[in-house]
């Protein structure tokens, strides 16, 4: 037998251990240790492991109907989570759309839609961005390593501009300046048929879109007859702490991006938007061979049962009123030099370790992730430096295991070992 290991080594894994079981916001390993997960399978999980509903639903279709493809035939479950779906979105008027895979097949056939929709085909996004690996989609990520390193020279048509937010040093103006220098001197204004942003960026460290440049891009779209694209695919389903991310912004996007947390750990995603643009593309140009499959369906069909009920968002505002308070009340002690503070919106935030001195610094994460993990805490990185604690804890969370997992972070953070990392010792990490 082969010493080569039949996965890839082109996978990046933040934790070293294998999981057997999951229950809400607690995971354990193949020997039996527990752990509290503030990861939630990166932003899948927002109403836990193994939710009863969630099981019920797939236990139930699968008795019924696994799998058929819905270009050949259509099947209910596609059906009525369609209709749910456009009922519950932030647009107004007729929508319409499409189910997918994943997150990055929806943003591919969003591409694919505005496209054919203004007949153009260059497409503006966000430096710091994440909308997926496949090749398209990797093209619009706002930065290089690791998703873009070794591929090569990318198909054109896609620039990048600043992120403005109030969590970044990126103003509403410095934007702007960015967009009308591509005019000048990158592309004809005409060639561009698409913006697409997250209303509040994932890898990106959980940054929230400024909300008075995100009614300029509306704005801006409509004059010039572009699509707006929000890729919510880690904003969406409840991670703000309400339905979607376009609610905290108050504005409206053309099309919206769906996956993750859709269908309560099943693979899922959906593109959905304006009736106009997404209706009249030719026939057969949408579609896929598990596009809409029945279980995953029935699952996110579940999910939307749960969003409906007022006790998820009494527990999505008390984990948010607890986490934003406790963080306040670190600062306000002073429990670590390398606190800098929340960013995000809502119950969508993360923790970025910023030191006043050494700045930021991949070591520092590196010890957080692997001391937190020893205590019994999974936690998950983002943002450019790899400075920012992705929370990603079901909204779901119990109160008292919430406590817990919050007691350990603090623990940790106050434990991050003094001086420059630059001068740690091989053995810090």
């Amino acid at each position: 037998m082969s010493s080569i290991s039949p996965i890839t080594d082109a996978f990046s894994m933040v934790h070293p251990i294998n999981l057997v079981k999951g229950q809400n916001a607690k995971v354990w390993d193949d020997n039996d240790v527990e752990y509290i997960d503030f990861i939630g399978g990166i932003g899948v999980l927002n109403f836990g492991h193994c939710h009863p509903k969630v099981v019920a639903a797939i236990h139930n279709q699968s008795q019924q109907l696994i799998h058929f493809a819905y270009n050949a035939a259509a099947h209910l479950p596609y059906q009525q989570l369609m209709t749910r779906l456009c009922d519950i979105l932030p647009i107004s008027g007729d929508l319409t759309g499409m189910l997918t895979n994943s997150g990055a097949e929806a943003t591919e056939n969003a591409l694919k839609i505005a496209r054919m929709h203004t007949k153009r085909s260059g497409v503006i996004a966000f430096d710091g961005g994440f909308h997926g690996r496949t090749l398209a989609a990797v093209n619009l990520n706002g930065k290089v390593a690791p998703y873009k390193r070794g591929l090569g020279v990318l198909a054109g048509g896609v620039y990048h501009i600043p992120f403005p937010s109030p969590d970044n040093e990126v103003s509403d103006e410095m934007a702007h300046a960015a967009l009308m220098r591509l005019f000048s001197v990158e592309t004809d204004i005409d060639n561009i048929g698409a913006i697409i942003v997250e209303p509040v960026q994932g890898e990106g460290g959980f940054q929230v879109l400024s909300p008075s440049f995100a009614k300029f891009l509306r704005k801006f779209c409509d004059e010039q007859g572009m699509v707006l694209i929000f890729d919510e695919i880690q904003s969406g389903f409840g991670r703000t702490g309400l339905p979607f991310a376009a609610d905290q912004l108050e504005i409206e996007p053309d099309l919206i991006l769906l996956g993750k947390s859709i269908a309560g750990g099943l693979p899922l995603g959906a593109v959905v938007g304006h009736s106009s643009i997404v209706h009249g593309l030719h026939k057969g140009s949408l579609g896929g061979t598990y596009s809409g499959n029945p279980v995953a369906c029935s699952a996110a069909l579940a999910v939307v049962d749960i969003m409906s009920d007022d006790a998820t968002w009494q527990s999505a505002k008390y984990y948010e009123t607890t986490l934003c308070q406790t963080v306040a009340d670190w600062q306000k002690e002073r429990i670590s030099p390398w606190l800098f503070g929340l960013t995000g919106i809502g119950a969508m935030r993360g923790i970025e370790l910023r030191h006043p001195k050494y700045g930021t610094h991949p070591k520092v994460m590196a010890w957080v992730l692997a001391t937190a993990r020893d205590q019994g805490l999974l936690l998950m990185p983002s943002g450019q430096h790899r400075h920012i604690i992705r929370l990603l804890p079901p909204l779901t969370i119990e109160p008292d295991t919430l406590k817990r997992g919050l007691d350990m972070l603090r623990q940790v953070l106050t434990g991050i070992p003094d001086g420059d990392p630059d001068d740690w010792s091989d053995n810090t990490i």
